[in-house]
Formats: C-alpha cells, sequence, structure tokens
C-alpha cells in the first residue's frame, strides 16, 4: 500500500555525496580565500541542484544532504549552549580508519536558545514541493563516542543533570523545528546500535560507564526529545554502527537492545540497518509495535555496487516473515557522506542505487 506521510516506502537516511565544487569551496574557506557570504551561495546552489536531483529520483523525503555540514553530528551539537568545539589526542577509530580529531566538550549549562540548522530546514522547505526532512544527531551523540567527552564538574558535578538538561535542551530544539514547519524529522541514532557490540560495551565498562544503563538512559533523552511536538510530526530514528569512508565502527544484531529500541522508545520509526550480516537477523521486528514503521536499509551506502533487485526482494519477503509487509519501507542501509569526506562511490552510482529504491518499493507496495 503507497503511502502519502513519512517513512515512505523509497526513503533515504539524509546525507549524500558534496559535490566538488561544494567541496573546493568549504577548503576556500578554511583557508581564508572566501567570505562566509561566498560559501553560502556555492551551498544554496548546490543544496538547490541536489534537491532537483532527490525529486528526479523519484524520493518523497527531502534533505539538503547535509551540505553545509562537516559531521553528521558535531555540527549539530557545537551549536547547543554549553558545547564546544575541541581537538581530541586522536580520531575515533573504525574497522579500517580513524576519524578526524574533531570532538565535544561540556563548559557551561547545556541548553538550546537557537540554531543556524533551523535556518538550514527552512531552506530546504522553501524549495520543494515535498516532504522536507531535516536529520539531526540523537542525544546519545554527546556522551556515547568511545573517546569520553570532557565535561566541566564545576558545571556538572552530577551526570544526572546533565542528562536531564541535555534532553530538555533537545526537547526544545525538535520543537523549534516543528514552529519552522517541520514534519518529519530524523534522529541519528548510532550509540544504542554500538550497544549491540560486545567489544563496544567492554569500552564503555572499562571507562566507568554501566553499558545496561546506557540504552535506557538514551532511550529517555529520545522520548524527552519528542516529548513536546505537535500531532501531525514523524519523528523517526536512525539507527547505525558507525559510516565514515566506507568503513564501519561496530557489529552485533539488536537482539541486545530491542526492548529499548521496540518497547520504551516512542519514535514513529525505525531506519535500520540490514546491508551485511554485522546487523543480525529480522527477528528482532517481532517486537515492532503496531502502527510503527521499520526501514529496511538493505541498500549498502558504503560501495558503489549496484546489488540485485530479486535479492532485495527476497530480503523484504524475509523480514515479512517476522512482522506486517505494510509495516516495513526501503532505503539505503546509511547516508552516503555521513561526513563531508563521503563514501567510496561515485555520485551516479549514488543516484543508481536511489532510483532503485523506488522501482523496488513500487514493485512490492505499490508505491
Amino acid at each position: 500500500m503507497q503511502r502519502v506521510k513519512p517513512p515512505f516506502r523509497a526513503d533515504h537516511v539524509g546525507s549524500l555525496l558534496r559535490p566538488a565544487a561544494l567541496k573546493q569551496a568549504r577548503e576556500c574557506r578554511a583557508k581564508g580565500e572566501i567570505d562566509a557570504d561566498a560559501l553560502k551561495a556555492v551551498e544554496d546552489r548546490e543544496i538547490k541542484d541536489v534537491i532537483r536531483k532527490q525529486e528526479a529520483a523519484g524520493l518523497q523525503s527531502i534533505t539538503d544532504g547535509e551540505f553545509r555540514r562537516s559531521w553528521w553530528h558535531l555540527d549539530f551539537l557545537w551549536g547547543l549552549d554549553g558545547v564546544e568545539k575541541t581537538a581530541m589526542a586522536t580520531g575515533i577509530a573504525f574497522a579500517a580508519t580513524q576519524t578526524r580529531n574533531e570532538g565535544t566538550k561540556v563548559t557551561g549549562k547545556i541548553g538550546f536558545s537557537s540554531h543556524p540548522m533551523i535556518e538550514h530546514f527552512k531552506f530546504v522547505k522553501a524549495n520543494t514541493t515535498r516532504t522536507p526532512k531535516i536529520t539531526i544527531p540523537a542525544p546519545s551523540a554527546l556522551y556515547g563516542r568511545p573517546v569520553g567527552t570532557p565535561i566541566d564538574k564545576k558545571v556538572y558535578p552530577n551526570l544526572d543533570t546533565m542528562f536531564a538538561d541535555l534532553g530538555q535542551a533537545y526537547r526544545k530544539a525538535v520543537r523549534a523545528f516543528a514552529d519552522a514547519g517541520c514534519r518529519y524529522l530524523q534522529l541519528d541514532e548510532v550509540f544504542i546500535a554500538m550497544l549491540c557490540d560486545p567489544k563496544y560495551r567492554a569500552q564503555m565498562k572499562d571507562r566507568g560507564d554501566d553499558p545496561d544503563a546506557l540504552g535506557p538512559l538514551y532511550g529517555d533523552l529520545i522520548n524527552a526529545a519528542i516529548s513536546d511536538i505537535p500531532p501531525d510530526m514523524t519523528v523517526t530514528m536512525h539507527l547505525c554502527r558507525g559510516n565514515y569512508k566506507s568503513t564501519f565502527m561496530g557489529t552485533g544484531g539488536y537482539e541486545a537492545e530491542q526492548e529499548v529500541l521496540f518497547d520504551k522508545i516512542k519514535v514513529h520509526g525505525y531506519f535500520m540497518e540490514y546491508d551485511t550480516e554485522r546487523a543480525g537477523g529480522f527477528e528482532p521486528l517481532k517486537r515492532l509495535p503496531k502502527g510503527r514503521l521499520a526501514v529496511l536499509g538493505l541498500v549498502t551506502s558504503k560501495s558503489g555496487t549496484l546489488e540485485s533487485k530479486d535479492a532485495i526482494r527476497r530480503r523484504i519477503e524475509q523480514a515479512a516473515k517476522f512482522t506486517d509487509l505494510d509495516q516495513l519501507c526501503l532505503s539505503p542501509q546509511c547516508g552516503f557522506a555521513s561526513t563531508e569526506e563521503g563514501n567510496i562511490l561515485a555520485e551516479d552510482e549514488q543516484w543508481a542505487k536511489l532510483k532503485m529504491i523506488g522501482e523496488i518499493a513500487r514493485e512490492v507496495w505499490g508505491a
């Protein structure tokens, strides 16, 4: 059955490969060779172009490709009151590489007063007649990286107080997007998915955290974030085990956190990484509550190789053994450029994948 509200049968996670002109402009801005207005002009032009390309690919949810960001999460976090940019001693270790060493530190009371991404959303909304979507990191992104976030103990001698303030800052942020006209918001949740990885759980334990408590805590933060949305707003969460230059950070099926994901958290839908066996089987979908949707990330954004449509359809059929077909949708497992470096594939390969997702959705659901 076709869907006229999000998540859509053919959907996508949000980030898209940065065009060469945009990368060049951002490099020039970093060197001081152009000013902020000149960079914005290039961003505006490239975002208008990528909106048209999403529409041409048949997508109903439209993003700015995260073209104004360097990271999927840090740019948003740096815009919160009390959170500042910092240089870490080292980057985050992925399977085959390390990230840049940028991070966050908490230097004051966490809050939300304004944020440049509100205007970023408004720009997309003004330039498409389809459903504009904003993607922001889930609250756990402030705390969950394996390299701990420096927190000023004078400001927050008690972590419970910090998490309470973080949840309320997010509540205000999500409401601000709603007030700007957003009716489709996605929370990118890496660190609940990472709690499915025994090695990551050991890292959290080694740094003094209780991994069994982190999942419920992160779930409470998401529920706080969406506690003031209007009734016609859809909030989804995207689950990912890391996506940086086509490599990954973690592995493990959803079973370890399925109660938190499906029983505790009150989002409307779940974008679920399922492009490799690293994410386990479809059995946790048995817990998917009625009325909520799982967007199956069966098409990989980590490689340019185009999947077999028959193979993807068979995987959808397998998933439908554990929940109703009508509660399922299709997407890539992650964005194509969680950071501005992007994954290792070409732009035409990216668009071929997104077009194929639409074709499969029409064949399976008539959407």
